[in-house]
């Protein structure tokens, strides 16, 4: 059972976001229509942890606003492990053959001295050839090759209406997913409801898709010198950085991703409601297929997914009531994000085996891996889509988690615990399987 201070918790925080969602309901349009267009990302009251372009923990981070008529945006989580050279790190094992194998990242040997450990990271930054930026933060240099890492998108929890990319709680645990799986995390800042109800969560998701797709292809054209227009627009090369600009001089390419980002090696992880939007944009990737290049989602994590169905299952009989998202609570979420003329449990949205729910057929989903808890309502249903996926034979394995909650590896007073941190190391074991190039699989 979980611990007694996990228990008090779970009834202050349910009794603060009952009260919030009611108050939010109350402030909503009866039509729901949209409050605001351009929405909100993230609450007034949030926790927000500052973006930090610098390597202070081993993550460099920065916030990034993509779509100017709306108010998402993302936030990359660049760990340091990307500074090391993938040209140095080849020729350094066929050097030493007999080295180590079991880690990828490369070794740097720096003399003991008396300088202090911010120093020496940053000595180890300039040997890598990287440089810091106009406003300290770390920049890419050209004069030394760049390793490339898997790009993973994240949809954060929060029941529709809270949490945001750059939460205090979000933003450590996508820390920690960039270290232990060694990607770059772009954290979503998805439109919040009721201000923007369904779709625009889901869209916001594959809007940050075809953006990723399209600074793929940009970092393409910084290496050409050829094409000096990219879609009607007039581009010049800066000899300098190399960074393709417009007519205007802004920048069009995100330098730590044209530097560092693999996005043939693309995977989706959702939080709670973010596994929703994550298997959402998952069945937009398939259904897209080419037109997406260079662009792959090779895997999926859905960690305790909000799914919810007119037919109750065996858990949501059982556990209504259970911690923090109990079913009464998690049901107002839902009110508030779909619109009134569509709310129904079996939504596509809600149900993804609903009978309703179009897209392409399930043996054409990526590998998907699920996480659920013990003690969740929603345990059951997100344990049958997996089972319906294994069926079509996806590789969709399923971690159960004893003694656990909703939200047991991500939520604020419980990141710090030894099934938290086990948790995302479980799930670093399972996408290394899908990220790791050919004939390195096993150099984890």
């Amino acid at each position: 059972m979980p611990s007694v201070a996990v228990k008090l918790y779970s009834v202050l925080f349910k009794l603060l976001l009952k009260h919030r969602l009611h108050n939010l309901i109350s402030a909503s349009p009866d039509d729901g229509s949209p409050v605001d267009p351009f929405g909100v990302s993230t609450r007034p009251d949030e926790s927000v942890a500052p973006a930090n372009p610098s390597f202070t923990d081993g993550v460099a981070t920065k916030d990034i606003h993509i779509d100017p008529t709306t108010s998402l945006a993302v936030r990359i989580f660049l760990p340091e492990s990307a500074l090391s050279p993938s040209s140095e790190l080849l020729s350094h094992r066929r050097s030493n053959p007999r080295s180590d194998r079991r880690h990828s990242h490369h070794v740097v040997v720096i003399p003991l001295n008396r300088t202090s450990p911010e120093k020496r990271s940053e000595s180890r930054r300039k040997s890598y050839g990287c440089g810091d930026d106009s406003y300290g933060g770390y920049a890419p240099s050209q004069r030394r090759s760049s390793r490339k890492l898997p790009v993973m998108l994240q949809f954060h929890g929060g029941g529709w209406v809270a949490g945001g990319c750059d939460s205090a709680a979000n933003d450590f645990f996508c820390r920690r997913i960039a270290k232990v799986c060694d990607v770059i995390v772009l954290a979503v800042g998805y439109r919040l409801a009721p201000e923007n109800r369904y779709p625009a969560a889901f869209e916001d998701g594959v809007k940050v898709l075809n953006w990723l797709a399209k600074q793929a292809n940009l970092a393409d054209c910084c290496k050409s010198l050829g094409d000096r227009r990219v879609n009607g627009v007039e581009l010049k090369k800066l000899n300098v950085q190399g960074h393709v600009v417009d007519a205007f001089g802004a920048s069009m390419v995100e330098p730590w991703l044209a530097a560092h980002a693999d996005p043939s090696r693309c995977v989706l992880l959702g939080v709670s409601c973010g596994g929703n939007i994550a298997d959402y944009v998952a069945r937009k990737a398939v259904e897209a297929g080419k037109l997406l290049e260079p662009v792959k989602v090779v895997a999926q994590v859905l960690m305790y997914p909000f799914f919810i169905g007119n037919n109750p299952t065996q858990s949501e009989i059982k556990l209504a009531n259970s911690y923090f998202y109990d079913k009464s609570v998690s049901a107002l979420a839902w009110k508030l994000f779909l619109p009134e003329k569509e709310f129904d449990f079996d939504h596509p949205a809600a149900n993804p085996l609903a009978v309703n729910r179009s897209g392409p057929p399930l043996k054409l989903m990526p590998p998907t891996l699920t996480v659920v808890a013990e003690h969740d309502w929603m345990r059951d249903r997100a344990i049958a889509y997996a089972e319906e996926l294994r069926k079509v034979n996806v590789d969709s394995p399923v971690l159960e988690y004893k003694d656990a909650v909703h939200e047991f590896a991500t939520l604020d007073m419980l990141l710090k615990t030894p099934q938290a941190q086990a948790c995302a190391e479980d799930i670093a074991i399972w996408v290394k399987k899908y990220i790791s190039l050919r004939g390195h699989e096993f150099s984890y």
